[in-house]
This record gives C-alpha cells, structure tokens and sequence, in this order.
C-alpha cells in the first residue's frame, strides 16, 4: 500500500512524444499528475481524459505536470490521443501489469468486445490519479475498481489553490497502532 509522505515506486513508461517519462527525473514545481487510465476499449476514460486534457494548462500554471498512463501498447495510445485530441496531455502507454500493482491498482481480466465495440485486453489495470511531490513522495492517491466515479478534475485544480495558499500537508500518513 502506498503511504501518503513516503516515496512512491519508480515509474518510466515511453511516451507519444518520443521522450520517456521518468517519475524520478520529472522534477515539477508543485506536483506531477500521474492519471493511469483502463485503454483505449474504454469510452469513460476517453470523455475523462479529454477533460484532462482541457485542464493541463491550468494544472501546469500551478506547477503540476500531467501524464495519463496506460497499459496500452502504441498504436492503440495513439488512437486515444487522437480521440481525445491531445495537445497537452502527455500519454504514456505499454505500462507493465507488475508496475499498476505496484501503485496499487487493481487488475482486470477481458470482457470480450466493449459498447463501443474495442476488444479489451486480456489483462489491464482499472483507474487511479495520483499527485507526487517532486522529491517523488505521495501527496494524494485516488484508486478505483471501476470505470465509474472518477475524481474530477475541475475540483482537483480548485484543491491545488487551497493547496498552495494555505501549504496543506499530505494526509493519512499514519502507520502505527490503531
């Protein structure tokens, strides 16, 4: 389990851009916003990335780096950032399943074909977002079993000001006795 304030596991995934990512060498103002998505077979994600993607700039003029990661291979990230028209938004894809689990996301098997007609991998990971100081400590993680009820975005860039004006400590750092 990740803990808030403690360092979270080193994570590199090549990017669309050519350039790879690496959690370690990112090294933003504020945070990094690391959003790991289902795939391309997932219509949810694709409408929740597009909103992603509309915010980055406002996340990047307070700080924030984005990337939106999938288990995807290339072609199939590629796709999705075209349907989501990314310009901002960095996409990372060919995460390995034992990196998600290291994030602890959780892991799902095929359906078959979804409504949108996309098979679905055999195995892939289901969402989390995720801000990361840049010494890479956790400052908030959000982890779903489902595609549904997703944090949103406009509120997490309404926290961020709170955030930054008033220095709010990461919470739920406590690991001892209960």
């Amino acid at each position: 389990m990740l803990i808030p304030r403690q360092r979270t596991p080193d994570l590199e995934v090549e990017t669309l851009s050519g350039a790879r990512f690496n959690l370690s060498a990112e090294n933003p103002e504020r945070f990094s916003l690391v959003v790991f998505y289902r795939g391309l077979h997932c219509p949810i994600c694709a409408n929740y990335l597009k909103d992603l993607e509309r915010l980055t700039p406002e996340f990047e003029s307070r700080g924030v780096k984005t990337i939106a990661i999938s288990s995807d291979e290339r072609d199939r990230a590629r796709e999705m950032a075209e349907k989501i028209g990314a310009e901002n938004l960095r996409i990372g894809y060919g995460l390995p399943l034992s990196v998600a689990k290291d994030w602890g996301l959780f892991i799902s098997t095929s359906r078959g074909t979804t409504s949108i007609r996309i098979e679905e991998p055999d195995l892939f990971s289901e969402p989390g977002v995720f801000l990361i100081r840049p010494d890479q400590t956790l400052y908030y993680a959000s982890v779903q079993t489902m595609p549904f009820v997703r944090p949103v975005f406009r509120e997490l860039v309404q926290a961020l000001d709170f955030v930054i004006a008033k220095d709010y400590p990461a919470r739920g750092e406590y690991t001892g006795p209960v």
